[in-house]
């Protein structure tokens, strides 16, 4: 069994008013789920789980910041310099549960969580499980699952 860690540094922080959760070996891309993590780093807990909602709803994208050469422009997107987006629905349930387990740590600490903030929002890629469709003629089709880990640490700012 692997012995899992945090990216985080806890050393500017203080530990009574921080909370954490992970979620390891998550079946959604790592694409989608950095993109979303470099949103909602910074929000309140609950305008990022208000932005989750709308993303899983499909009322609201995600703006892609890398790999976005052939992505099609969003109309909600004009705050940012760039319009590409999309709406990865699974990548942001996932993330939305794991805030929420994020949350019950922090209330089982005591922290309020209303004026609580993330301020470490990570997504890592994980192991990728290699599959193989035959095909004619002895070929074969890779059918691969990319799993992703991801971290949220919520702080109570004063």
């Amino acid at each position: 069994m692997p012995n899992w860690g945090y990216s985080f540094v806890e050393q500017d922080y203080d530990a009574e008013r921080l909370a954490k959760a992970s979620g390891r070996d998550l079946r959604i891309k790592p694409k989608d789920a950095r993109e979303i993590c470099a949103v909602i780093k910074g929000m309140r807990v609950e305008q990022a789980k208000n932005f989750l909602e709308k993303v899983i709803l499909m009322k609201q994208s995600v703006p892609y910041r890398r790999y976005k050469k052939k992505l099609a422009h969003k109309k909600d997107l004009k705050q940012f310099k760039w319009y590409a987006g999309r709406y990865p629905r699974k990548a942001a349930a996932r993330i939305y549960e794991v805030l929420t387990a994020c949350e019950s740590n922090a209330e089982f600490k005591g922290l309020d969580v209303d004026v609580c903030r993330i301020i470490h929002a990570a997504a890592q890629r994980g192991r990728i499980i290699k599959r193989y469709i035959q095909r004619a003629h002895g070929r074969s089709t890779p059918k691969f699952k990319h799993l992703t880990h991801i971290e949220i640490v919520i702080y109570e700012v004063p």
